[in-house]
């Protein structure tokens, strides 16, 4: 079955390609399922299987997902964007658009509120495998180096019971409007996050980030502070667009950081590896050495990155001695 999450994986990755290159010719059924070798009623089925929805479905949204993007970051006329995302029509683009975003593409340029959006599908996703076949080690080392982060905004949903990200969106989900798919496709149409590097390619995830707030409402971890789980995006201190009614958004004041980074790495192999290798660096982090000691003091954060293709990083928050 893990075989079939890979070759599901393979084609919404084509489909993304696809969809950037706008090459409609090769973005069917029929041209997917030939690379794989099998019929095209098979691939159909084994996709909804896996991925919970329709191939034709998943297609359409991840097109508007796209175009959304264009008619929120650029000034081409909306039969162009139509044309690009293979709409027959500028009534057939608005019509698909409103339908599935509430708003049409003339309302959403003039006023960009928060949409859902069709993020990228992961079956086949390091949380979701096994941890017992990604022991593979590492050569990366972990890098350790403070930094000063400037005054942000955080918009984010937390929980104060989950421990670990799987528990934390098994719980979110039984939340109306708080579940993983809803949140990030919120998320992910909000122009302007500090750590996006997606851009117009509707890089999914990116940008997006876990988080720890001191909160006396919160589970207490191992070191026996009270912390609130969270997930969310940082925004430039100066966003005031609006703001989903199921999120929080916060003022995170400038303060320093201790950075525990590891560089890419392959997550079907090395993924439990090097979790080891950064909890084990934090752990043995000889704060007093620098003349610092990890400041959990109430409302300070802790943030971690999880993005194999780039980093696995905890950004710890710090005072001087």
């Amino acid at each position: 079955m893990q075989d079939w999450h890979k070759q599901i994986q393979n084609i919404i990755e084509e489909i993304d390609l696809c969809i950037k290159n706008h090459n409609d010719e090769a973005l069917t059924l029929k041209n997917l399922s030939q690379k794989l070798g099998y019929s095209e009623f098979y691939i159909s089925r084994k996709f909804k299987e896996i991925s919970g929805i329709q191939f034709r479905d998943y297609l359409r949204y991840r097109k508007l997902a796209f175009a959304l993007k264009e008619v929120r970051d650029t000034e081409a006329s909306f039969i162009d964007i139509a044309f690009n995302y293979g709409f027959s029509s500028h009534e057939a683009f608005s019509r698909a658009f409103k339908e599935a975003y509430g708003i049409t593409p003339k309302e959403y340029r003039q006023h960009p509120v928060p949409v859902v959006l069709r993020t990228i599908i992961k079956p086949f996703d390091c949380y979701l495998i096994e941890s017992g076949k990604m022991r593979e080690e590492s050569t990366e080392k972990v890098k350790v180096y403070f930094v000063t982060i400037p005054t942000h905004k955080f918009l984010h949903i937390k929980n104060y019971e989950s421990i670990g990200y799987w528990d934390f969106w098994q719980k979110q989900s039984l939340i109306l409007g708080q579940d993983c798919e809803t949140i990030c496709g919120l998320l992910d149409s909000i122009k302007g996050k500090l750590d996006d590097e997606g851009g117009n390619d509707v890089n999914s995830g990116s940008g997006q980030i876990m988080a720890f707030i001191n909160e006396p409402e919160g589970r207490i971890c191992s070191w026996g502070i009270p912390l609130a789980e969270c997930y969310g995006v940082r925004l430039p201190i100066d966003y005031e667009r609006e703001v989903p009614q199921q999120m929080i958004l916060i003022d995170i004041p400038e303060g320093e950081y201790v950075v525990f980074e590891h560089g890419p790495f392959d997550y079907e192999d090395q993924n439990c590896g090097v979790e080891e290798k950064v909890e084990k660096a934090m752990a043995s982090f000889n704060y007093s050495k620098y003349g610092y000691e990890l400041d959990m003091s109430y409302g300070r954060v802790m943030y971690f990155f999880h993005e194999p293709e780039r980093y696995w990083k905890y950004i710890r928050p710090v005072k001087k001695l």
